[in-house]
């Protein structure tokens, strides 16, 4: 059986994340200031002591998501992942545990990708809906329909698990959709708190700051397979990490068939490194018989 690391994305995060380990751990505090300064802004203190709001601001929650998940796998007592994988932004953790980036070049990355998704944003109003108890094909066939019908951008976002899709797009496309879904027969269809369409093509406009910062970034042979969102497979090469980073932030998420391939390469335990449980609920939806824990 396999250990599997797994790093959460955007949504995880809560007021005081990472300050017990900030006061216990000379090496942490030390990481802990290394992103400050990386940053040009003291993040811990967001972190720390900042309101919800606050920290719900896309070029905080980033950053502040990825140096409590680094953080806290960097504590762990000689962890032996024979495999990683992170949701959406949880997949820059995983390529720091991995060894394809080194904390700071993915610090800089996660940064520039929320500023550059921040400002997408605000070019697009858009919105995102949380999906439940209906088949993707379905969810999948009915976006599809409305794009073709009205020209409003609606996507399947996030295959977070069985029954449970986002989907991503114009505000009037996806309250299109949410309506069409629950004729369908969705048990729920829900506008989302976010500030736009993640993981559409709405985020093309972050593309080219995005592919420049990786650019920039020294991408080494990793230690183990990273199973990225786009491709929902074991990926080691490099080039192909990159490429796989830039696509995502138009690509789907398909945290479902991540999983399941991981499963299929003789994952059976999986330890999610981070703020909050979110993963550790997906995966027992996915596979009910995996053993899960939590480290944060």
């Amino acid at each position: 059986m396999k250990h599997a690391y797994i790093f959460p994305g955007q949504g995880s995060q809560f007021s005081g994340m990472g300050k017990s380990l900030y006061d216990s751990n000379p090496m942490a505090k030390d990481m802990f200031e290394r992103a400050n300064d990386t940053l040009g802004f003291r993040i811990s203190d967001v972190m720390f002591t900042g309101t919800d709001e606050e920290l719900k601001k896309t070029n905080v929650t980033q950053p502040a998501v990825f140096v409590h998940s680094v953080i806290a796998y960097k504590m762990l007592d000689n962890p032996k992942p024979d495999m990683v994988a992170g949701h959406s932004l949880g997949e820059f953790s995983a390529l720091v545990v991995n060894e394809t980036l080194n904390f700071e070049d993915a610090l800089k990355i996660v940064s520039v990708r929320a500023r550059a998704m921040q400002k997408a944003c605000e070019i697009n109003p858009s919105t995102m809906a949380a999906v439940l108890g209906l088949a993707d094909e379905k969810v999948e066939e009915i976006c599809a329909t409305v794009q073709k019908e009205t020209g409003e951008v609606v996507v399947a976002a996030n295959y977070n698990c069985p029954g449970q899709l986002v989907i991503s797009g114009s505000i009037k496309g996806v309250e299109i959709a949410c309506e069409r879904l629950k004729i369908a027969g969705a048990k729920r269809a829900l506008l989302l708190p976010v500030g736009g369409a993640f993981h559409s093509p709405l985020m093309s406009p972050a593309k080219a700051e995005l592919a420049a910062a990786i650019d920039e970034a020294s991408f080494n042979n990793p230690v183990c397979p990273v199973y990225q969102n786009v491709v929902a497979k074991a990926v080691t090469d490099p080039s192909e990490i990159r490429q796989n980073l830039i696509d995502q932030l138009t690509g789907a998420v398909r945290w479902t068939q991540s999983v399941q391939a991981m499963v299929q390469d003789e994952a059976g335990q999986f330890t999610e490194v981070g703020p909050g449980k979110v993963l550790q609920g997906l995966i027992l939806k996915i596979q009910k018989d995996a053993l899960v824990e939590g480290v944060n």
